[in-house]
């Protein structure tokens, strides 16, 4: 993979800031042509997409435009259909009495050069995503690829500034050394998608100049089941969620809690639904996945050696020439082993905690970071309500896994430990975007608002009362402040000098 050279990465970011400040990228057909432009990208080099996503994942390609291509051209679809509004300074009404007649606006503008830096576990997905939003709200930017995901980041570099305009939009390939150097340069924001360590030094470094950041990271998601829920439909779909991308997914459901008489059939269920979905080998099936490296194998590998041999239900299997891992499920597993259950595990390992009740599930969550999601299974309103209001989450997906993420009028966030900020749709283009406000101000009336300038009286001061804070509660008081407010407004308006 070819990297960028490291000297030329401050006149990149100079050469967009020069861009940003030319305002061309603040012009909505510019916007959307360049949003035309991506989708353009996608849908000529899908195929192609594919394949290099095999090459670092091997991922199917059902996963690949399910998981890594819709959502990007969901977003585009979506910007180009709403840019004219979202983009629509908003009228908001004045509560300050002075500023009644006067228009009071909020403009939302584009913050200016951004950096974006992309995870390897969705390599087209996570850096592309936030790229709608941040060239629907009008900045230039910055594009850091996984140097992990080596295959599609290098066709990336090599495709995509064929599509869009190198004058706002510039891609920087490496490695640790490169990335230092990106993040020495001032952004007007940075958006990171990775893991909490990494995280932590990106928000230490944006600190150096103040720049805000969006930090989606992960954290260990609970799968819950409800003893009402439908335990075939939880197992299919909680399945499903875990060992897309081969486990590694943030929103995965990390662990299951279920109740200990129900452990057994679970896991039997799940037996059944792994052979179903990838034979009596799933090393053989085109439909499972491997991890992205010996890195990422070798601790995956390091946590099966922890496991008693014994609680290893399903699975178990590895292949380091393969970087294979075989769907596997773990149980019993207290809720606080050190390996299983303290770290997000971002592998095809299911632990499976057993509970007494719904209560205690709630208290180990509560025990732990907060989670991108809580998986939760269940029928029951009162059961769906106490998990709301007893747990803190990005997010909440009731008798599914993953689907929230798809939803573009959902916002996709974290908290805690799970990052800050969100994105997708409407959000993307808010977390790319600044508020500002606008007040146009009467050049009337000016009489009335000689009461704000020196010198000042006690005339001024009862006529400036009326005009900030209002009237008195009853009716009577109503009445004599009126009185007295008026005789004050003759003064100030009428007199030409008033008592000091």
């Amino acid at each position: 993979m070819k990297y960028t050279d490291i000297e030329h990465i401050p006149n990149i970011v100079e050469s967009l800031r020069e861009t940003f400040n030319s305002g061309i990228t603040k012009d909505k057909e510019y916007r959307k042509q360049q949003l035309k432009q991506l989708k353009l990208f996608l849908q000529t080099h899908e195929r192609e997409l594919y394949d290099t996503v095999y090459k670092d994942l091997h991922k199917h390609s059902l996963e690949t435009m399910s998981g890594e291509i819709a959502p990007i051209l969901g977003d585009i679809d979506y910007m180009l259909k709403n840019l004219d509004k979202l983009c629509q300074p908003v009228s908001v009404k004045a509560h300050y009495k002075m500023n009644m007649l006067d228009k009071n606006m909020i403009r939302k503008e584009p913050k200016g050069v951004v950096l974006i830096i992309g995870p390897w576990n969705y390599p087209v997905h996570l850096p592309l995503l936030p790229v709608v939003g941040a060239i629907a709200a009008g900045n230039c930017i910055v594009l850091k690829p996984s140097e992990v995901s080596q295959h599609t980041s290098q066709f990336l570099a090599e495709h995509l500034p064929n599509y869009l305009d190198n004058r706002s939009f510039r891609i920087v390939m490496g490695g640790i050394d490169e990335t230092k150097v990106v993040l020495d340069q001032k952004f007007d924001h940075i958006f990171f998608t990775g893991n909490g360590v990494v995280g932590k030094i990106v928000m230490m470094q944006a600190c150096k100049h103040l720049t805000p950041v969006t930090l989606e990271l992960g954290g260990k998601s609970p799968a819950v089941i409800a003893p009402d829920a439908n335990l075939s439909i939880a197992v299919n779909r909680i399945l499903f969620g875990k060992f897309y991308n081969g486990g590694q997914t943030c929103v995965a459901p990390d662990y299951v809690m279920i109740q200990k008489q129900d452990v057994d059939q679970f896991v039997d269920t799940c037996r059944q639904v792994i052979h179903e979905r990838y034979g009596n080998d799933p090393q053989q099936s085109d439909s499972y996945g491997r991890m992205i490296g010996e890195k990422r194998f070798h601790a995956l590998k390091e946590i099966l050696d922890s496991v008693d041999p014994q609680k290893v239900l399903i699975g178990g299997q590895t292949d380091q020439k393969d970087l294979y891992i075989a769907p596997t499920v773990v149980s019993p597993v207290d809720a606080h082993d050190p390996m299983l259950m303290e770290q997000e595990i971002f592998g095809p390992i299911l632990p499976v905690v057993p509970v007494e009740d719904m209560d205690e599930a709630i208290r180990i969550i509560q025990t732990k970071d907060s989670p991108l999601v809580v998986y939760l299974f269940t029928e029951d309103k009162s059961t769906r309500n106490k998990f709301m209001d007893n747990t803190k989450s990005g997010a909440v997906l009731v008798n599914d896994t993953l689907m929230h993420v798809l939803e573009s009028s959902l916002p996709f966030g974290g908290v805690g430990g799970s990052g800050m900020g969100s994105y997708h749709g409407i959000k993307s283009f808010d977390t790319f975007s600044y508020e500002r406000s606008l007040m146009i101000k009467s050049s009337g009336l000016e009489m009335v608002m000689k009461a704000r300038y020196p010198p000042y009286n006690d005339d001024k001061k009862l006529m400036f009362a009326l005009l900030t804070l209002g009237l008195p509660d009853t009716i009577t008081e109503k009445v004599k402040f009126i009185f007295k407010v008026c005789g004050s407004t003759y003064r100030v308006l009428f007199s030409k000098s008033t008592k000091q």
